[in-house]
Order: C-alpha cells, then structure tokens, then sequence
C-alpha cells in the first residue's frame, strides 16, 4: 500500500494559522475537520499543548457512556480529538517522536481500560463476579505487546493483546441464584466483546485494528487462558520469537488492589522464559533466522522501500537492541526495560555498543519513526512504504523538512546503510579462516593423512605436532565429545578448527592448543558459551592469547567460564578503571535483586570476577606494572568487602543501630596494598559502641561477613577470608572492641604482632571507627622500644620462619632460590622495613604511613636510618622479586623458585642491608633467648605477611 495523497481535498471552514503544516499535509486531518467541525473549538483551546491522560479520561466522562453502543461512539470521538491534535501537533513541529508515541499509547491505555471497566461491569450484572479460590473477584489482564507494550505506538497503529486471567474458577452468579458459568467463559466473551469495541467497524471509524495473533498458539489458541495454562505453555510450548515477543509485554490494566499483585504474578512467569539466567548468545542464531525469513517475506512482496521491515528498517534497530536483552536480560534486569531507545542507551552506558554505533542507530531510529508518521499521517492507514506518485513523494519530502524527494532519499539511504552495517556486525554469520580454514579442519577431523598432518602442524608452529595431532584425536574420540548433544557438537565442530588457527599465532602453540582444548571440554555442554565464540571468532582469538600467556588465566576461565562476555567489551582494555563507576553499577545490580540472598552472593562475585578477568587481560597485556594491578586489586577487595559488610548488616534480624559502628582492619598483603589475583585477605574486626547488643551484633556481623566473603556458590567464590592475625589468634574474639584491641596491643602483643600492625590500615566499614583505629595503630607502632631487645625478636622470629619454610635440599642442590622464604628475598626485606618503623616511629612518626615497602626504604634512607646507596638496591630487589613472583604464580608455580645465578646481585644486595641493619644473618648462631620469653614460646604466626 503506498501513501498516495487523495486528490480531491475538502474545503474547511476558519482554522488557525498554526495548523497549516498539518492541513497541507495529511488529507485525513482535512477530511476529519471538513466532516466533524464540532473539533475545530475543541482543538483551538489545547493544540497548543500535549495531551494527557487526564484530558483523556476527562473528554470520555464528558460523554457519559451508558451502554456499549454509546461506549463505542465515545471511544472513536475521542480517537479523532487526539488524532487531530497529534496530527497538528507532529507536522507542526511541535511534538517530538516522544510525545507523539506516549499520546497514542495513551489513547489506547484509556481507551482499553474505559471499556474494560464498562464490559466487566455489564458482565456483572449477567453473571455475578469471577471469583478466585479465595473468593475474591477477578480481572482479566490485558498485556499490550509490540509497541504499545514498549509504549511505542505509532499513530496508526494495530494494538496487539493477550488476554490472561489469574485462575480458574466460577462467577459468582446474580442475585436470583442463576448465571454461574466458569471463568474461562466469562473472560471468554469479555475479551469478544473488547475487541469488538475497539476494533469493529461503525459509522464513526474504529479505535484499533485489534490483532490477537501473537498469544499462545496464535489464531489456533484459545483467546483467554489462565495464568497456569500460560506458564505450563512457556515450559513446553513456548518458541524463541515468543520469548521477543514478550520483551515489550506491559499489563495495560489500571484497576483494584489485586492487579498489581496479579501484574507481578505474571511477570514472575514470563521472566525466566524471556530472560535466561545464563548469557544466552544462542539468541543471535534464533533472531538471526527469524530475520532471514522476514528478508525472504519482504523480497518476495518487492517491499524494498519498506521503512519498518526493508534494509536498515525499523526492525532492524529493534532487533539489535533486544538481541542485547535476549542475551544479558537474565543477568542484568537493568536491560530487562521496553523502549527501543532506552534499551539502545543502555547499552552505550553498559559499554556493549560503542558510543558512535549506539548514536546512529538512535538517530536512524527517530528519523524513520517520523517519516513512518508523515507516511500514515495522509489517510490514517497502517503503512510503512514509501509512495510511488512523484507528487505523493515531493509531499512527504516537505512533511520531513526536505525541499525534494532526492533529498529525502539521500538522508533516508544513509540512516539504513548506517543500520544496516550495524545489523551486520551483530547478526553477520561468522566468516571461515580463508584459505587456511580447509587446512584446520581437516586437522580436527583427523581426515588427512598421518605424514600431512604433522607437516601441516609443524607449518603451523607447534613444536611437538605428533602430540598435538594425538591430542586433537583424543578429544575426538572421547566419551564426553561423542556424548555431546547433536547442536552442541555441530558447534564444536565449527569451533576447533578456529582453536587450532588462533593457539598457532601465540608464541607457545603446544601450549596454547592444550589448555584450549581442556577450555573447550569445560564448556562443551554449555550451549550458550559455544556459541559465543562461534558468533564472535575475535573472542576465541583473545581466549587463545590469555591461556597460552597464563595457565592461571586458563584455569580462571575453566572456573568462570561466565567470563567469555569481557572479552566482547570494546573497553576491556581501557586501563582507566572507573571504582566509582564500578561501586555504584554494583549497588544498583545488587538493588535489583531484592531480598535474594543466593542472587546478591552470585552478583557479587560475577561482577568480582569480571573485573578481575579485566584486569589480568590488561596485565597480559603489559598495559600495567605490578604495582598498579594490586592497587586495582586491593581497591577492588575494599569496594567487595565494604559492600558485602552493608549487606550483611542489613540481614541482621536484631540490629540495634542503621549503620554499625564496626570497622575492618586489612592486615598483609590486604593491608599493605601488594593483592594479588588469588590471595586471601587477612582481617581483624573492631568496633567503638557501648550497646550492650554491640558484642553479640558484631560477632554475628564478623561470622557472617567471613561466611559471605569465603563461601563457594555456583558463581564461585569471593575470597579465602583468614581471621588468624586478631588478638589470640584462632582462640580470640571475632569481633573486638576497639578498647579491649588497644589494651592487647599494648600488653599482651607479641612482637611479630606489632610487625604486622606496620601493614594494617582501614579498608570498610564505619570512617569514624576506622580513624580511631589508625590512632591506635600509630600509638602502639611509635610505643618506645629498646633497639637491641627488638633487635633480637626480630631475628629469633626470622629464624623460626626460615626453620619452619626451610627450602628442600634438592631445590637447592639444582641452585634454586625461593623468592618469598629464602634468606635475602621477600620476607628479609619486609623484615627490615618492619624493624626500622618500630626501632625509629617514636623519633620519625612519618614511618607510620602505609605507603608500602619500597617508598618505606627510601624514607628510611632519607632520615639517615639506612644507608641510600644499600637502600636503592634493595628497592629495586624487592620490585624484581614481586615481578618474578608474579610472573610465576601467573603461569602455576606458587612456590616461585628462579635460578640463583639470575637474581645473585639482588640476594646480594638484601644480604648487605640485612647486616647493616642486625649485625648478623639470621643464620648465625643462637641467640640469647630465642623462642622463649616470661611468657612461654613465641608462637609461629600464622604468617608474617
């Protein structure tokens, strides 16, 4: 149908001057003022604002419907009234695309719900009300779908609705005892009878065309169903352009106390069917099809100008937005919203559409919705084509603000190729590897020949191609491939040539292919991962890179696999991390999960673990130095805790205050700012609060807390909380007061005690508390201390440790040295930096500042303590150490033992400060005293950090 204007035009009495642009250019306004005049004083007195419900609702109470012949009359009155002013309104320039969609989603708001109020009511009185099991009355559920569910209508739009009630039952009958029927029939011809209201035919026009086809099993289907029958269609019946159906789905209803809760009920059953909890990029093929048959449909109907369904149409930009939904919803009800244009902002915002796609697609989008109106504003028909009369397109060129139809096109054609290329990049069926892709697939399928085989694996760079030919025929031929279903093994297959193409670009091939394959085993019975990395072959590139860099990496994602999506984050290589960004998104997520104890634990370690898959991405990728990843790390430990603290606080059933007064003291590597990927996290509680609930509620706070941080959920866990390093250790309190942690430190702490108090610092929790702690620290880190007996604590203690980590005598034997333990490594130099702060704080409180142990060297130099030309090499020791430690733990050697010979000027160098500062090696011969004091023994610590 194209949008010819008529020729004929009928003259009008006086109108307004503002009202040109519509007159001239939608015959139906012309023909509506030249046959119903009573509009035009109506119209001179509101055209000039948008319309409201409220005017609605008023125009409707003006006609006083009194039966369905007269509500029918009403209803269409007030569809030419809004139409007219729209009309006006659009074409004058004054209602931009968001008023012009929100009036008409009005219009059949108000128009749905008057009649529905007034059928039912007329029901009543036949049949008695509907009852539910309790008795109470029932209402039917009118889901708009489409755009009028997203409140997207156009202005001559169909409305498309199903119709649901809330359960089975009977009417209540009238008063003489008869008119029960069931539930089902009386929503039955309700529903009938709705439609007809709207939709039929009469002398003054029709509302909307009314189309029911999208309720479950279509026109076949019955035209009411229960909420039951819906959810139990969902489970068995349901299809995926179903569930793109239901997105937009909006109860239209506004009516008693009970249709919220019924509203609730039924997005309760629809979710999980729309929106999977897991990711679900299986979603790209299904709407990939369902938009290949709507390509077939409009080819075969030579509807190329067809601005909703043709090349870079309409469709297409919804299509792309809620591909988006259909994949993250389940995850992220942030995208679980309607509206085309707020999902496409979302998007931008979430970072899974770069800024410039999600701009032209926005601005595609408004373009066509206009000229979809200025098509159907001519003679008020449901048409997306462009018209074929060369004065019916000069028309609609000048309705768009353009001087010719060339003009028009030449913007129009840009906007869909713009779509178009977007449409591509999201739905584009991946393309084969080139020449080489013959090659790789033939070496999974093992369909070659032996000798060919290894040569063209040798060509490939692996280095030991007959085991990397024996591992591919493994996988194959193992009982958990051979086992896989039918569509998960046909993507397998599709995947494992690629595998074999993106490990021989790393520079360990072997390796690479090794892990790749354990990779592929992990998630071969998850179709959706499968299918990400067959939809997005740079994704499987970038798998190959991190696991051949990293068998931590590897063994990371074989864990969370969930985090196959960062790597479709354009920014996944933006080191300018966001916390603040990050802290809010959180607490947002984590308010949309309500009062969900097992999805709050999940979320937070998902959004955890994808920062830190962001983070080991770009430390792979040498963007960072070590000491930048574990002040990313340890900030995001504090933005964890602090956030899991609140929650636990609020699931307290006894609270006694809103906001405790507890504090979380960070000891260690925490404490110290040194996190790495998978360290625990050494914490101590405190509180300042004279409650006598305060024990009781931070004790249970402190255990919950823990149980939060260290528990293994389906999403994993967060981190391995050690509560050792509190006052008593294992014997003490959780939680202590910050009195009673004063009086231990200043009387019964041991010196390794106070060691670690140099690494403590506030991380969560109550500032106040935590300001008072760092008071405390300071007193007890600056008390006065005999040099000498320090001295020899502080060895005694080395000592033990290195009795208790002593290296193997083989590792020894072959001239390895262990980073960490081994005397002139990690722990020699925290050592020395621990006796300088407690030997000089009282002179020189600046040594009180956790600013970590190199910046502490040079401070020490700096106040005489040490001497500068020893103390810069044990600086650059100590930042060679944490590098190699690093690099080791990264690649599956927590132990981390290098060759002597390569690290001997730094060992010697550790050494030489170490005899500066204590006189002799804590080798040396015994010591007056060690391991025994008034006390008793000196306990081992848990670990000296």
């Amino acid at each position: 149908m194209t949008a010819d204007l008529p020729s004929a035009l009928p003259s009008l009495p006086p109108t307004p001057t503002g009202w040109q642009a519509g007159l001239e250019h939608s015959f139906f306004l012309r023909q509506l003022l030249a046959t119903h005049g009573w509009l035009i004083p109506l119209l001179e007195s509101t055209w000039e604002r948008p319309l409201s419900a409220a005017d609605m609702e008023q125009w409707i109470a003006q006609d006083a419907p009194t039966d369905e012949d007269s509500l029918k009359r009403s209803l269409r009155r007030l569809r030419q009234r809004v139409m007219a002013q729209l009309v006006i309104r659009d074409l004058g320039g004054l209602a931009p695309l968001a008023e012009v969609v929100e009036t008409m989603t009005l219009l059949a708001d108000v128009t749905t719900n008057r009649a529905l109020d007034c059928l039912h009511r007329q029901l009543v009185e036949q049949y008695g009300e509907p009852l539910d099991h309790q008795g109470r009355p029932q209402r039917l559920l009118v889901i708009g779908m489409g755009k009028l569910g997203g409140r997207e209508l156009n202005v001559s739009s169909d409305v498309d609705y199903i119709f649901v009630y809330p359960e089975e039952g009977n009417t209540a009958g009238r008063p003489d005892g008869g008119g029960v029927i069931e539930a089902y029939d009386f929503f039955f011809r309700l529903g009938r009878r709705l439609i007809a209201a709207l939709g039929e035919l009469t002398a003054d026009g029709q509302v909307f065309r009314v189309d029911m086809r999208l309720r479950p099993n279509g026109d076949s289907g019955p035209l009411v169903l229960s909420l039951d029958a819906l959810e139990n269609y969902f489970i068995t019946q349901g299809r995926e352009w179903e569930r793109y159906a239901w997105i937009k789905a909006r109860v239209m209803n506004a009516g008693p106390n009970q249709i919220g809760d019924w509203s609730q009920a039924l997005s309760a059953t629809a979710r999980p069917f729309v929106f999977r909890k897991y990711l679900d990029f299986g979603a790209i093929n299904a709407m990939r099809e369902l938009h290949a048959q709507i390509r077939r449909e409009v080819a075969r109907k030579d509807m190329a100008n067809h601005v909703k369904l043709g090349p870079g149409g309409i469709r297409e930009i919804e299509f792309i937005a809620q591909v988006f939904q259909l994949i993250r919803g389940g995850r992220d009800r942030g995208l679980q919203i309607k509206p085309t244009l707020g999902v496409l902002a979302r998007l931008k915002d979430k970072g899974l559409l770069a800024p410039q796609a999600v701009d032209e697609l926005s601005q595609a989008y408004e373009f066509l919705r206009r000229l979809e109106h200025r098509i159907q504003y001519v003679a008020d028909q449901q048409t997306h084509s462009l018209p074929e009369e060369p004065a019916a397109q000069a028309q609609i060129a000048r309705s768009m603000g353009f001087a010719d139809y060339p003009a028009l096109l030449a913007v129009l054609d840009a906007h869909r190729e713009k779509v178009s290329g977007h449409f591509h990049q999201v739905f584009g069926a991946p393309e084969a590897e080139g020449e080489e892709n013959e090659t790789l697939t033939a070496l999974w399928q093992g369909s070659g020949d032996e000798d060919g085989a290894l040569a063209d694996l040798t060509r490939l760079g692996f280095q030991d191609a007959p085991a990397a030919r024996e591992r591919l025929a493994e996988f194959r031929h193992s009982s958990r491939y051979r086992q896989l279903a039918a569509s998960s093994r046909e993507r397998l297959d599709a995947l494992a040539p690629g595998l074999i193409g993106a490990a021989s670009r790393t520079p360990e091939p072997d390796v690479t292919l090794a892990r790749g394959l354990g990779f592929l085993e992990t998630i071969a019975r998850r179709g959706a991962y499968l299918a990400l990395l067959q939809q997005y072959p740079e994704a499987l590139h970038k798998v190959a890179s991190l696991i051949g860099a990293s068998s931590w990496a590897a063994d990371y994602l074989n864990r969370h696999p969930l985090l196959l999506d960062e790597l479709l984050d354009p920014r996944l290589l933006d080191v300018a991390t966001d916390w603040s960004g990050f802290r809010n998104e959180l607490r947002l997520q984590l308010a949309q999960c309500g009062e969900d104890t097992e999805r709050q634990m999940d979320l937070l370690r998902e959004m955890h673990h994808a920062q830190v898959f962001r983070l080991l991405a770009q430390d792979l990728a040498g963007l960072h130095t070590l000491e930048r990843i574990s002040d990313h790390l340890t900030q995001l430990a504090d933005i964890m805790v602090a956030t899991t603290l609140d929650l636990c606080w609020s699931k307290l059933r006894k609270r006694h205050r809103d906001k405790p007064r507890f504090a979380v003291i960070g000891y260690g590597k925490l404490g110290g700012k040194e996190l790495g990927y998978a360290s625990d996290l050494d914490m101590v509680f405190v509180y300042d609060d004279p409650a006598p609930e305060a024990e009781e509620n931070y004790a249970r706070l402190a255990q919950r807390l823990s149980t939060w941080l260290s528990t293994h959920t389906a999403a994993g866990q967060l981190f391995e909380a050690d509560l050792r390093l509190r006052p008593n250790g294992e014997a003490g309190l959780l939680a202590l007061s910050l009195e009673a942690f004063r009086e231990y430190e200043l009387h019964h702490a041991w010196t390794w005690e106070h060691q670690a108090l140099t690494r403590a610092r506030f991380c969560a929790g109550d500032a106040q508390v935590g300001g008072s702690f760092e008071a405390v620290r300071e007193e007890i880190l600056r008390l006065p201390r005999n040099p000498e007996t320090l001295r020899v604590e502080v060895l005694a203690m080395r000592r033990r440790m290195l009795d208790a980590h002593a290296s193997n005598p083989e590792a020894v034997a072959r001239g390895e040295f262990d980073l960490k333990q081994d005397p002139g490594g990690i722990i020699d130099v925290e050592f020395i930096v621990q006796y300088l702060i407690l030997a000089h704080a009282q002179r020189y409180p600046q040594l009180c500042l956790n600013l970590g142990n190199i910046a502490l060297l040079k401070m020490a130099a700096d106040l005489g303590l040490i001497p500068a030309d020893q103390a810069d090499p044990v600086r650059d020791a100590y930042r060679s150490y944490r590098r190699r430690q690093h690099a080791k733990r990264l690649n599956g050697s927590p132990q981390a033992r290098v060759s002597l010979t390569d690290i001997a000027p730094h060992v010697a160098a550790v050494h030489r400060l170490w005899l500066t500062v204590f006189g002799q090696s804590a080798q040396e011969g015994e010591l007056p005293g060690v391991g025994e004091t008034a006390r008793g023994p000196v306990p081992l610590p848990p670990e000296i950090p």
